[in-house]
């Protein structure tokens, strides 16, 4: 039997330099202690995001469609319920837990709402707030039954994995398929913003990040904290300026065979970042998000902190459930339909979006926007693979593959950071 003993990382000499100095640290002395992490093991998303920069090249070389605005706006659709998903995931396994059920719990959510609405005529915003209860239902089911009974999550959710397949298959019926109607849902993957809007958008975001950025300073300025070179500041706007202003402008293009042009970014692309910051902000800035990471760092010493463990696990599966269901619905408005398979075969993609964009199986370490560059990695794969015509069994072969690289990274980071196991 193998055990484990966590252990916290030797502290950065430069970072507890600048701390004790009390002054604002250069430009290269930031740098350093970042690739003093990186040496130690803490790469984070870097070799995601090496990897998608690899493909996006390797893939645009191969297949001529690749880098073109109509599959460029077909890859910001096709990923967005695996993005929302490795999401939802991210909330559970930064505490060591997992949940396998994620999938066919949206599934649920979704044919519930299906069949409500088509069959029995109940208005679609009704029929889906009772689809969405059932998912954050479920969600508490989990968390007391993890939290509050012991039983491991792994079992509680395997279980819920196989009876929940049929729940969904008796929802709909053998053979059954319900059509989704709502041209307000539709338009989430149909859907697309005037050309003045995306620009609007990516202003919108600038302000958002700097506004937060320089809060930030401001607030650690009056605690007597370090902060980082207003450099990085202006780095990291100039960066989301770049590249945000980059996919607007290609999104922006007509993409379209007729005279009637397709043109215009996404409607899913706002919905999708909206959901990446309120799920950062809570995350990264409130009490809950630094007990999840404690909790995942050592339950034991969070609990003996005085960290109510059992209620924060209790509100990360009700989250992860909840947000399960938004993307099995981003997946059905794309295809039109609910049938009785509906999420059966989505939850593991799910975990490896998240595990390849750098959150740590083992807890305590990942953002949410790793879990989402994980999620473009694979959806590049799919996309580039499919454009190549090649077999089925190649995505499952290659996304497989990826997925055990992560993880054998994430292990090794792990003991390079302190982890022993014995």
């Amino acid at each position: 039997m193998s055990t484990s003993t966590r252990t916290a990382a030797a502290p950065d000499p430069v970072a507890s330099d600048l701390i004790g100095s009390g002054v604002e640290g250069g430009v290269g002395d930031q740098i350093n202690a970042w690739l003093q992490r990186v040496r130690g093991g803490e790469m984070g998303a870097l070799p995601a995001v090496g990897g998608l920069i690899l493909l996006v090249i390797l893939f645009s070389f191969l297949s001529r469609f690749f880098f073109t605005p109509v599959n460029f706006a077909n890859l910001m659709s096709q990923a967005a319920s695996l993005v929302v998903l490795g999401m939802a995931l991210v909330f559970v396994l930064l505490l060591g837990e997992i949940d396998l059920s994620a999938g066919v719990t949206g599934g649920v959510g979704v044919a519930l709402f299906a069949v409500l609405n088509v069959k029995f005529d109940v208005p679609w915003p009704l029929a889906l707030a009772i689809g969405f209860l059932i998912g954050l239902a479920t969600g508490a089911l989990i968390g007391f039954l993890v939290a509050r009974i012991g039983i491991p999550s792994f079992v509680v959710t395997l279980g819920l994995f196989l009876g929940y397949q049929g729940l969904a298959l008796l929802i709909i019926g053998a053979g059954g398929l319900y059509p989704i109607q709502a041209p307000e849902l539709l338009a989430l993957q149909s859907g697309r913003m005037p050309i003045w809007a995306g620009w609007a958008m990516l202003v919108v975001m600038l302000l958002i990040s700097g506004g937060l950025s320089f809060f930030d300073r401001r607030r650690r300025t009056r605690a007597g904290v370090p902060n980082r070179p207003m450099a990085l500041v202006w780095a990291k706007l100039a960066v989301i300026a770049i590249l945000g202003g980059a996919a607007v402008f290609v999104l922006n293009l007509n993409r379209s065979q007729s005279v009637i042009p397709i043109e215009g970014v996404p409607v899913i692309v706002p919905v999708v970042l909206t959901i990446l910051f309120i799920g950062t902000f809570v995350l990264d800035r409130t009490k809950f998000g630094r007990y999840v990471y404690a909790i995942g760092g050592n339950a034991e010493a969070a609990r003996r902190a005085g960290i109510k463990v059992r209620w924060v696990k209790w509100w990360c599966f009700v989250a992860a459930s909840g947000l399960a269901v938004v993307s099995l619905l981003f997946a059905q408005t794309r295809v039109g339909s609910v049938d009785g398979a509906v999420g059966r075969d989505v939850v593991l993609s799910g975990v490896a979006a998240a595990v390849v964009g750098g959150v740590s199986l083992f807890g305590g370490r990942g953002r949410l926007i790793h879990a989402a560059i994980g999620a473009l990695v694979i959806a590049v794969i799919i996309n580039g693979l499919g454009l190549l015509q090649m077999d089925a069994g190649f995505n499952l072969l290659v996304t497989g593959g990826v997925l055990i690289l992560a993880a054998t990274v994430d292990a090794l980071s792990r003991l390079r950071t302190g982890g022993v196991r014995t």
